[in-house]
């Protein structure tokens, strides 16, 4: 049985930067997703609050999928997540009504740099979760038998069974 710090020991650090980008994804996406008004208004973006629950659901699929045994799909996910906001947020700039622009530039920086940490994770993850070259391997030529599988052939045909152990045998029948 393995326990946690077990298992934390050994991920790489691009699966510890996937599992850290998986609970903020959770954290971004529940805000996103149960006060879609106050981030709308902070970016002067009213009336997209059904746009921002979407936004949220999608962080809570990513985050999900983040921390699991491969998040490699989950960050490429992000990353296609963080495009988008930064369409969105480049369109909000843009609009001549918004009057929080300078809460919009702050965004833009901060889904910008994300957006360069979740690649440099996504391609990490990439390399180390991929078979190499993108090839599963050929075993074929190998038996799992240390001296060959002739060797092994007829090896335990003198085997006995231990006296203990032979009451737990189905019995034979006839």
């Amino acid at each position: 049985m393995h326990n946690q710090s077990d298992m934390t020991q050994s991920l790489s650090p691009s699966d510890k930067l996937a599992r850290g980008l998986g609970w903020l994804s959770l954290g971004v996406g529940l805000y996103q997703l149960l006060a879609p008004g106050k981030i709308t208004q902070q970016l002067g973006m009213e009336g997209s609050e059904n746009g921002m629950r979407a936004c949220g659901v999608r962080g809570i699929m990513s985050g999900i999928g983040a921390l699991s045994d491969n998040p490699t799909p989950a960050i490429w996910s992000r990353l296609g997540g963080d495009v988008i906001d930064l369409a969105v947020l480049t369109y909000a700039l843009n609009d001549e009504r918004n009057t929080k622009k300078e809460n919009v530039y702050l965004a833009l920086t901060a889904v910008g740099i994300l957006t360069a940490i979740d690649c440099a994770c996504a391609k990490a993850l990439s390399k180390r979760h991929a078979y190499q070259g993108g090839v599963t391997p050929d075993y074929s030529h190998r038996s799992g038998f240390p001296q060959g599988l002739d060797s092994a052939r007829g090896a335990a045909l003198d085997f006995d069974v231990p006296a203990d152990m032979k009451d737990a045998l189905p019995s034979p029948t006839l």
